[in-house]
């Protein structure tokens, strides 16, 4: 029996294997026992750092050792301000690392405070009130509407049972429920309708259920499990970086082995002079400002795009976004709108849209009347209450502008018979002029099986066998579009009939009409579609609803072509029969997922991952938690969305809106670009350090101190560098493909570009020091390396200043209006220049910073160097774009 699905299971069985009693539940002291022996119902919670182990963490990088190192040794050696300047670095970018982990909540905590306080158990043959907290396996628990399922549970009494689960399997529509024991195997979720699951909703009608898991132990808690075992994805950017740190460590070290091995090797230095020396040359060499640069160019995007409603909680998926080549699509809520609307009707024999249906006259109204009435939604201050099939027939009505409270007022139920899901029929009884009238509703072809009648523009007919033929005919036309139909009807009679049974009341109807009813897609979702195929992304639905209805939606989205719907929708049981390799071949046929469980969408995901692919993917639900996880991006829905979805996501739309995506897209390629130019401005800057320093150590010159480079690096680079991270987008940007997970910070050109521009700059301070050796303006030796070695500092620094205007485009041309259209980065520019004259302008800096006071003449060297690299950057550009237009 164990191997038995409890769903397979009968109520009985299931019972005596409890050891427990359908009427009298569990002995107070048996429910102690088994709370000690298996624990309370919930959730583990995840192990956490706290924010000094997050903030030790920060220091494990390479780079950040060899910076440290440097420290310490420039305090031996009597450099105090030196190692404070590094020490200040090191911990500013540790700080920003520990803001960032900060961040990010804990999803399976979240799972944890969606248990229910509460729940109604029998213990002892008596009905009462505990902690779901206190539940244990073999409890009996009575289910109501508007109750939360407190435990997975075996039915074992329904009336009327509806349980919407769209937070567990992705279905909008409420399941109705019972407890007869079901004979097919291998069922979904969403099937096994004689089950309840955890932290789902009673929509309708009443239950008793058999507690048959807590905890862990529930299908909730199955995907707590899996949130818990899934490792963080390291993100496009992140992995970027962690190569881009390698590279440059083992440059550093090799750099820093080599000069000072030279310089002994002269034997005009000591062992000190060449130690501080190395660490000039691995403070140039190490972007110190990188780290910060990164994150606040990323913290500047995610404020962009809070304000067009997309909240990021995890900094590295800004850019992660840019780089998206899948985007896998929950359907429910996230491209639909999550609430059944009346789109067909089927009233005199034919169809129409319900939209465009101005007037309702004639067996329009008749039919509209029959909705209201054979309806149990309840009209609250928060909107309408019940079965969301139901609060679509009365939107419908308050769409068209009628007057339901005069409608209820006139003609207040006075009997009924409730639906069930054996017959699949609900009938009503009101008074009507002349008597009564019965309205029923229910399953189409039911209904039609007990109608003998149909109105026609008003006109009762006979229901002749053609016309019955045509209306089950239309009946599965709809069907095929994904619509649930219900179909309507009535009877007049003298008086409330004595036998409210199915037998005298459900017979000799007259058939009204048929209602076609779907969760309609958010009318931006399909240009959102379209665009994102435009730039080379491709949209997928993944979802627990049925084949037809995923089919039929995703084409009307554009997802899906109508000649591939046969081909490109797989469910989630073709997806069991396939092995990991089998489907890993086959993914890229697939647009469409049906009736999936959760562990299929973390498949879906790590197949795409295997191919290479950025893979994004969003959801509202629980059932997607694992996947948003595991996705290079998880993109979580901030109204639908639980709580669980958004703690395991990296963004969260705050207004649902699938088009939201495509605009953070948009800014994602931007802070790319972005960054790709911070990152050439900083790159090409500490080339031009380290090459003029070990140049100026072979030939025995002065060379930058550690404390001149540090403040180049974190002064005037790091001003500009920032403001590049506010660059508008280029044109063209959401036209080009996907970057791609093998995509480099270095590709389109700024590799090249780093090496020319560093090599040029370092050319031109080494220039402007040699001319300065060459014709002093004081004849004193060592004035004379002191004014060069000022000059040199200020070449260095106003030069690379001036070449982040070049780097805002790796070919295009920076001369004319486009290069000042960033206010703040001309802001910072100037702000920048000033910042650094001030070193050599004021008197009293000239010590710390071991420089020497300039006259004009000097000052006009400096000044027509450091613009030159904007001349010869220029011309440089304008030769490769003739090459290319030539090629």
């Amino acid at each position: 029996m164990a191997d038995k699905p409890l769903y397979n299971q009968d109520s009985t069985e299931v019972l005596s294997h409890l050891q427990t009693d359908a009427k009298k539940g569990l002995s107070s002291a048996e429910a102690s026992k088994r709370l000690e022996q298996n624990g309370a119902n919930q959730l583990n919670e995840a192990k956490s750092t706290n924010l000094v182990q997050k903030f030790i963490n920060q220091f494990k990088d390479l780079m950040i050792a060899i910076l440290l190192a440097a420290a310490i040794v420039a305090a031996f050696t009597g450099e105090l301000v030196d190692a404070v300047f590094i020490l200040a670095i090191v911990i500013i970018n540790a700080v920003f690392g520990v803001f960032q982990e900060a961040k990010a909540e804990d999803a399976i905590n979240a799972l944890k405070e969606m248990s229910t306080p509460n729940a109604n158990v029998i213990r002892d043959g008596k009905e009462t009130s505990i902690k779901s907290t206190e539940l244990v396996v073999g409890d009996i628990v009575r289910l109501e509407a508007g109750d939360i399922v407190p435990a997975d549970v075996r039915l074992i009494e329904s009336a009327s049972l509806q349980i919407e689960e769209a937070s567990l399997t992705g279905e909008s529509v409420p399941i109705n429920k019972g407890a007869e024991t079901l004979q097919e195997t291998d069922l979904p979720l969403g099937d096994r309708t004689n089950l309840g699951f955890m932290n789902t909703n009673v929509t309708y009608g009443r239950g008793v259920g058999v507690v048959t898991g807590i905890g862990m132990e529930t299908e909730i808690g199955h995907i707590a499990g899996m949130l818990e075992a899934t490792d963080e994805t390291k993100t496009p950017l992140q992995a970027n970086l962690v190569k881009l740190g390698q590279v440059l460590t083992y440059l550093i070290l090799g750099i820093a082995v080599i000069t000072f091995i030279v310089g002994l090797v002269r034997g005009k230095e000591t062992i000190i002079d060449m130690l501080l020396t190395s660490i000039s040359l691995a403070v140039a060499a190490i972007p110190e400002g990188l780290p910060a640069i990164v994150t606040i160019t990323l913290a500047l995007g995610t404020t962009r795009m809070a304000s067009r409603h997309a909240l990021v909680r995890k900094l590295p998926a800004v850019e992660t976004l840019g780089s998206t080549d899948i985007i896998g699509s929950d359907k429910t809520g996230t491209l639909t709108q999550n609430k059944m609307t009346v789109e067909k009707l089927v009233v005199n024999a034919e169809i129409s849209d319900a939209a465009t249906t101005a007037e309702l006259t004639g067996t329009y109204a008749r039919l509209a009347d029959i909705l209201a009435l054979n309806n149990d939604t309840k009209r609250t201050e928060k909107g309408f209450i019940g079965d969301p099939t139901e609060t679509a027939l009365v939107a419908f009505n308050e769409n068209h502008g009628r007057d339901l409270d005069k409608l209820y007022t006139e003609m207040p139920r006075v009997a009924e018979i409730p639906f069930d899901s054996d017959r699949k029929l609900m009938s009503t009884v009101h008074p009507a002029p002349n008597g009564y009238i019965i309205t029923v509703k229910g399953a189409p072809d039911e209904l039609l099986k007990r109608a003998t009648q149909i109105e026609i523009n008003g006109e009762i007919e006979s229901l002749s066998d053609e016309i019955r033929a045509k209306l089950l005919s239309i009946n599965s036309e709809l069907a095929t579009q994904a619509l649930r139909v219900l179909g309507f009807a009535y009877k007049m009679v003298s008086q409330i009939p004595s036998d409210m049974s199915t037998e005298t009341v459900e017979q000799n109807l007259v058939f009204t009409g048929f209602v076609g009813m779907i969760d309609p897609e958010r009318p931006e979702v399909a240009q959102a579609v379209a665009e994102a195929k435009a730039a080379g992304i491709r949209p997928m639905m993944i979802t627990g609803d049925h084949r037809d209805t995923a089919a039929a939606i995703a084409i009307r989205l554009g997802i899906l072509d109508e000649a591939d719907k046969e081909i490109a929708v797989i469910s989630g049981a073709d997806l069991d029969e396939m092995s990991d390799e089998e489907f890993a071949q086959n993914v890229e046929k697939y647009n469409v997922y049906a009736r999936v469980a959760p562990e299929h969408k973390v498949k879906i995901v790590n197949a795409w991952q295997k191919k290479g692919k950025v893979v994004a993917m969003t959801g509202d639900g629980v059932n997607d938690a694992p996947a948003l996880k595991t996705a290079d991006i998880g993109i979580a829905m901030g109204i639908t969305g639980t709580e669980v979805s958004k703690g395991a996501s990296d963004m969260v739309l705050a207004d649902d809106n699938f088009a939201t995506i495509v605009h953070a897209v948009e800014e994602g390629r931007k802070v790319f670009a972005n960054i790709q130019k911070a990152l050439q401005y900083l790159l090409a800057s500490n080339l031009a350090e380290v090459i003029a320093i070990f140049v100026m150590t072979l030939l025995g010159w002065n060379i930058l101190a550690p404390i001149m480079i540090l403040w180049i690096n974190l002064v005037t680079d790091t001003l500009p560098a920032i403001a590049l991270g506010i660059e508008p987008a280029e044109k063209g940007i959401m036209k080009n493909k996907p970057r791609g997970r093998g995509a480099s910070f270095l590709s389109g050109g700024v590799g090249p570009a780093i090496i020319w521009q560093g090599t040029l700059q370092a050319v031109i301070v080494l220039s402007v020091y040699g001319f300065a050796l060459a014709a002093p303006v004081h004849p004193e030796v060592h004035l004379a390396h002191q004014d060069a070695l000022t000059m040199a500092f200020m070449t260095l620094g106003l030069m690379q200043m001036f070449n982040a205007i070049n780097v805002k485009s790796v070919y295009g041309s920076m001369i004319g209006p486009q290069a000042f259209q960033n206010k703040m980065f001309n802001w910072a520019l100037l702000g920048s220049v000033i910042v650094m004259a001030a070193v050599v302008v004021i008197p009293a800096l000239n010590p710390l910073f071991h420089v020497s006071h300039l006259d004009g003449y000097q000052w006009a060297i400096v000044l027509v160097a450091g613009m030159s690299i904007i001349v010869i950057v220029e011309l440089v550009k304008l030769i490769q774009r003739s090459i290319f237009k030539k090629g």
